[in-house]
């Protein structure tokens, strides 16, 4: 079980630290250009586009819990049915955001502060990358179902395929061709296609042989059809809420002063490296949970959920002794501004106990996801964001200034983890009848 466990994890965590890495270079790219507004500019823009795949993101998670169970339950025409689906709902929904783009531009600029130069070329980056949409939505439907067929490696080599194209295009627009943010924003659109075109190679090359099981005739069976729609929007929900927990998180720390805000984005970074990391894990469970429920075993569903959480706790426990002994140098590694380091001082607390706090959440979300019980998902998040998170900063605010929203951040986080964990038995367990 350890080694299922650490085939389908290891390759994930390594696919999501290329998550950040690519920003990252992006930003360094134009931040050797001989104005910030570059770097702005693909701030702004990129930020409507971790929205708008945020909320897309239904497509890899709603995937790869069905895929997961066909697999489990070794039924080889739902597979490919349901890869033909998902595809199928990506594509349309790219070209739809394409034909959209007009309207949200004009929603996107008007909630959006910036310069006009920088709201120009943002508008620039986001016209062109938004051509990209149906591969970066593919992707996603790729990435879900190679992960409910057990197979982590692929999505793991298509994700360093992109970067290493991206990085590469970048800096030939860049750098050769003398483009700015708009060079970056081709790169990204010529990787996405690459990708996108790379995984369609890969999975023709190891699973031609489901071909032989696509059945057109239940394309659109409406049954199977309303359930991965009703699944897929409690996803969207759930997405939503964290989208919503985050944004007031950032809104608070603005009004609070600049300093602030400076703060808690840069302490911020310190849960989303946790999170992607311990994302691999949770992207195991839905393989694994979805596979077992699939199969009828419930001694492997309990072993498996058993075992993630050890491993969840394992990964956890360094994270936190090094973001306490070591989370005043690690600041070093982020910002060099002596205000916001001397400002961060007394919240560097709140960074320490993020993954003991947190991890719970992070692992039930896959256990849930593998087994498409998106209800409970949906339910948590709701009570966690507008029972907790709001009601907790409002009460502690006057009181307590920032250390409120990092006291609210963390109840929100263990209220998801603890009604998850509740709901176990009722929502996971019941899945296999004894």
């Amino acid at each position: 079980m350890n080694r299922q466990i650490l085939r389908l994890a290891i390759p994930n965590i390594i696919s999501n630290i290329t998550v950040p890495l690519l920003g990252m270079v992006d930003l360094a790219i134009l931040g050797h250009l001989d104005s910030a507004v570059y770097i702005g500019a693909i701030a702004l823009g990129g930020l409507i586009f971790n929205f708008i795949y945020a909320v897309f993101s239904f497509l890899r998670m709603g995937t790869s819990g069905f895929t997961a169970q066909a697999f489990g339950e070794k039924d080889k025409s739902e597979m490919i049915m349901m890869f033909g689906r998902s595809m199928f709902f990506a594509i349309s929904g790219g070209l739809l955001l394409i034909l959209l783009q007009y309207p949200i531009d004009l929603f996107s600029f008007s909630v959006m502060d910036g310069s006009e130069d920088v709201k120009t070329l943002a508008r620039q980056y986001y016209y062109i990358r938004i051509f990209a949409a149906p591969a970066s939505l593919g992707i996603l439907a790729l990435s879900g179902w190679f992960t409910g067929m057990q197979n982590a490696k692929i999505p793991m080599i298509i994700a360093i395929t992109i970067n290493i194209i991206n990085i590469g295009a970048n800096l030939i627009f860049v750098y050769g061709f003398g483009m700015k943010s708009d060079g970056v924003a081709w790169g990204t659109v010529i990787a996405q296609y690459s990708g996108l075109l790379l995984g369609l190679i890969l999975l023709n090359a190891k699973y031609k042989r489901l071909y032989a099981f696509w059945d057109k005739s239940d394309f659109f069976n409406w049954q199977k059809l309303g359930r991965f729609f009703k699944v897929n929007f409690d996803i969207i929900i759930r997405t939503l809420c964290l989208i919503f927990a985050f944004a007031f998180f950032t809104s608070q720390s603005a009004k609070i002063d600049d300093t602030i805000l400076a703060v808690n984005t840069v302490l911020l970074q310190y849960l989303f490296v946790f999170a992607y990391l311990t994302d691999g894990f949770a992207y195991a469970a839905e393989a694994l949970v979805g596979k077992f429920i699939g199969a009828g075993s419930l001694p492997e569903l309990k072993s498996v959920i058993k075992r993630i959480f050890l491993w969840g706790l394992g990964f956890s426990v360094p994270f936190t002794l090094v973001y306490f002994i070591f989370g005043d140098s690690l600041l070093l590694l982020l910002t060099d501004n002596e205000k916001v380091i001397a400002a961060a001082s007394p919240y560097l607390f709140w960074i320490g106990i993020i993954p003991l706090a947190t991890f719970a959440a992070f692992i039930w979300d896959g256990i849930y996801i593998g087994a498409t019980a998106s209800a409970p998902m949906r339910n948590t998040l709701l009570t966690a964001t507008f029972g907790v998170f709001l009601p907790s900063y409002y009460i502690l605010y006057n009181y307590m200034g920032n250390h409120s929203l990092w006291i609210s951040m963390m109840l929100f986080m263990l209220t998801r983890g603890l009604m998850l964990t509740i709901f176990r038995k009722k929502h996971i367990y019941s899945r296999i009848n004894v």
